[in-house]
């Protein structure tokens, strides 16, 4: 599928002219990018190596993690790239390609979220049957459809937008938006925009259908059951829920600020708003539920003190 031949580049228009401040914003993000990638690859990784946790929950959360990696790598690379530079234009192969992970991250996380709420509910609401309901096949099985349903979904978002023909190329952004891409075009887009609507449903309301039905049980168990019921749903909920409206919260900041002229606004945050569920959820989740599960919370501390333990061996052997 070729990109539209009379469009060499799109231009970033969100982006002024900061100075030498630049090298300091790129320093700061790129430790941020440091930070996650250590977080979600540790986390992922002991998941991975400790079988005590190769369970349904703690494969959603690897799945939630690699999902951060995903989603930063298709932001934080780029947007360091652009600080730096003085030009801030990007191909359009390039630009499309932000697009489809950055919409892919939003609906997979979404999606595994509300995966997630629902082993909750089964948890919970019957953990005597627990294991039944929801083995490491089913949860497997879970997870390759929460990944392909997204990728194919946004495939067809952006063949759509592949297609078209464009007038202008530039969008007030820091980063690709396939909204803001559509805007550019001088050809016909009511299917990109029926589509658009369609996309939508597909990634809000079909995800929201399994929190509501699963939080709707979770509260009527808390509500008629025992006091040790409600504190195992409140610290099981807790992080999940934090989770879920951290990311609802920021796709709205970034859909309201694509969408409405916000001049009122200082542009530093616009730009923040913008980006936060791209930045912020990566580094809340793996802090999050790193913190919160006692089963990943000991297997750290036990990883770190077998680190700690084989260096101190390996200095007092070079004393020697």
């Amino acid at each position: 599928m070729m990109v539209n031949s009379t469009l060499s580049y799109f231009i970033l228009g969100a982006y002024v002219h900061v100075g030498n401040l630049k090298y300091l914003y790129f320093m700061l993000i790129a430790m941020l990018y440091i930070v996650i990638c250590i977080v979600n690859i540790s986390l992922i990784v002991v998941i991975c190596v400790n079988r005590s946790l190769h369970e349904p929950m703690y494969l959603f959360l690897c799945s939630l993690f690699v999902n951060e990696l995903y989603g930063s790598t298709g932001l934080f690379p780029f947007l360091l790239v652009q600080i730096l530079s003085d030009i801030h234009t990007v191909s359009p192969p390039l630009c499309f390609l932000q697009i489809f992970c950055v919409y892919t991250y939003g609906g997979v996380e979404l999606l595994n979220l509300a995966v997630m709420s629902y082993d909750r509910y089964l948890a919970i609401c019957h953990p005597l049957q627990y294991n039944t309901l929801m083995t490491f096949n089913k949860a497997v099985i879970f997870i390759a459809v929460i990944w392909f349903y997204s990728f194919m979904k946004f495939l067809i978002t952006l063949s759509l937008s592949i297609r078209l023909t464009f007038c202008g190329n530039i969008m007030n952004s820091v980063i690709c938006n396939n909204y803001l891409v559509v805007k550019l075009a001088c050809s016909d887009t009511q299917v990109n925009n029926i589509y658009g609507l369609f996309g939508i449903v597909l990634s809000v309301f079909v995800p929201l259908l399994p929190i509501v039905f699963s939080y709707v049980r979770i509260l009527r168990v808390c509500f008629s059951g025992s006091k040790q019921t409600r504190q195992k749903a409140v610290s099981t909920c807790t992080p999940h829920l934090a989770s879920l409206l951290n990311f609802s919260f920021g796709c709205c900041f970034e859909i309201i600020q694509s969408r409405f002229v916000m001049t009122s606004v200082p542009r530093l945050l616009r730009i923040i708003l913008s980006l936060y569920f791209l930045i912020i959820q990566p580094l809340l989740n793996p802090i999050m539920f790193g913190l919160q599960m006692s089963k990943i919370r000991n297997t750290c501390k036990h990883v770190v003190c077998y680190i700690m333990l084989t260096l101190s061996r390996k200095d007092s052997m070079w004393m020697k």
